[in-house]
């Protein structure tokens, strides 16, 4: 559908054109019109699908009608990263408007936020914990706030966020205020959420709940825990990949990789919540312009990354929750565009697969290298663990998934190299000393998370 077809406004319509659009996404079309009408919306979209100008040019229109001296819109996303994203998008977006933009993030000072909050702003992108900090400073009336968005609302609840986001809507107006939610996974916590803060919403589900995008082609490779980094390297010479964007599970084992990526002569660098917010940035820039083949990052930081033509995401370590997956892999395969979601599979990670493709309602099809296989071991009965190609099946271990496929051939880009198919069934690898590149970390349930303050 052509957007001028929504009933957005000719200067809309306009910085859309200048954009290089015409055609409205799936969400999009779902959504600008209910959002123009005033109607509440609880959006199910991954990244890449337009979302962020589903709910901006709807938001802009409504704004733009009507001038006010305090905010008119908030909108909390759970990073820095997607907060400049997201803001850099009103700002496209409304470029014919007259309606200014602030950013609210922590990593930076709180006073240039202070002077732009005095002089007047109509549009705030914001990370709850900053956002909180202003408001007890008294620094920020929120009022006269119009429209809520919670873009990436299962992200805020896994980051801990539930407390900020409670103590910000109690300072919202509430008769007659418009709460938008976009999330691209739905959990309890999501649901429970949904029905509290939203008025009979119009949903707009445009793909099946918690799964991947059909561009992306997913592959998950058997290897030795000690091993990866080789497989890494020897993926990515091998196959010429031009950008690979991976996942790690700790801050300090994106340091670690990234120092023997550069040493394979693999340009690359980290990014995570300990960096400052100015080496999180040109980081990305850098990534962005090409000058890095390898980005490195933990889930928190890589919130946020929006590249139209990344060809491979890697799952060095496997998420905690099933869920992070189908986020990160939404890195890929966008805008049309194929991608190659790569993920590692070591003697310990049989449990966290099954509960992916238990989330994905399909299995995900399994590779070895020959010469990175992960270690043998006897079977442990009532552990879901995986084996590797030929491992048989004790009694009382759970089946395999059903719908293996063997492609035969390497994932895309591979140079030829000879990978042996494998069915990754199989249950109770020997649990491996803790010796994984970065120690122990996790976002939830241990330590503080960090929350973009």
């Amino acid at each position: 559908m052509k957007f001028q077809n929504l009933g957005l406004m000719p200067e809309l319509c306009k910085a859309v054109r200048e954009r290089g659009y015409s055609e409205a996404t799936p969400i999009q079309a779902a959504t600008i019109p209910a959002i123009l009408e005033g109607k509440d919306v609880l959006g199910g979209a991954q990244t890449g699908t337009g979302k962020t100008a589903a709910f901006a040019l709807p938001m802009l229109q409504r704004l733009g009608t009507h001038k006010s001296e305090a905010p008119r819109a908030l909108i909390l996303t759970p990073t820095r990263e997607l907060a400049d994203q997201v803001a850099e998008s009103f700002i496209a977006y409304g470029s014919h408007l007259e309606l200014k933009v602030l950013k609210i993030y922590g990593g930076v000072s709180m006073n240039p936020q202070k002077k732009s909050l005095a002089r007047g702003v109509d549009i705030i992108v914001a990370t709850p914990g900053r956002l909180r900090d202003h408001l007890g400073q008294k620094t920020i009336d929120l009022s006269k706030i119009d429209i809520l968005v919670l873009d990436e609302a299962d992200r805020m609840l896994d980051m801990g966020f539930i407390n900020d986001i409670k103590a910000i809507l109690n300072e919202l107006k509430k008769p007659v205020r418009q709460t938008l939610m976009f999330s691209a996974t739905y959990g309890k916590d999501v649901e429970k959420l949904a029905l509290k803060i939203l008025n009979d919403p119009v949903r707009a589900d445009v793909a099946p709940r918690n799964s991947a995008g059909s561009d992306v082609r997913q592959i998950a490779y058997n290897v030795g825990r000690v091993k990866r980094v080789d497989l890494l390297i020897h993926l990515i010479q091998s196959g010429s990949w031009y950008q690979v964007l991976v996942f790690v599970r700790t801050k300090h084992g994106a340091d670690r990789l990234a120092k023997k990526l550069n040493k394979a002569d693999i340009p690359s660098m980290a990014i995570h919540g300990d960096k400052k917010q100015g080496a999180r940035t040109r980081a990305l820039e850098k990534f962005k312009k090409g000058d890095l083949q390898a980005l490195i990052a933990t889930d928190i930081a890589a919130r946020g990354i929006d590249l139209t033509d990344l060809s491979h995401v890697v799952n060095f370590d496997l998420p905690q929750q099933a869920e992070d997956y189908v986020h990160r892999i939404g890195r890929t395969g966008r805008a049309g565009k194929s991608g190659d979601a790569i993920s590692f599979i070591t003697e310990e990670d049989g449990k966290k697969l099954a509960d992916i493709e238990h989330l994905l309602k399909s299995s995900i099809p399994g590779k070895t290298v020959p010469g990175f296989e992960p270690l043998q071991a006897a079977a442990k009965p009532g552990v879901n663990d995986r084996r590797t190609s030929g491992a048989t099946s004790p009694a009382g271990r759970r089946k395999k998934p059903a719908g293996r496929s063997s492609r035969g051939k390497g994932p895309a880009g591979s140079g030829g190299s000879a990978h042996k198919e494998s069915t990754l069934g199989g249950s109770g690898r020997r649990r491996p000393t803790n010796n994984s590149d970065g120690g122990r970390q996790s976002n939830r349930g241990r330590g503080k998370p960090n929350r973009g303050r």
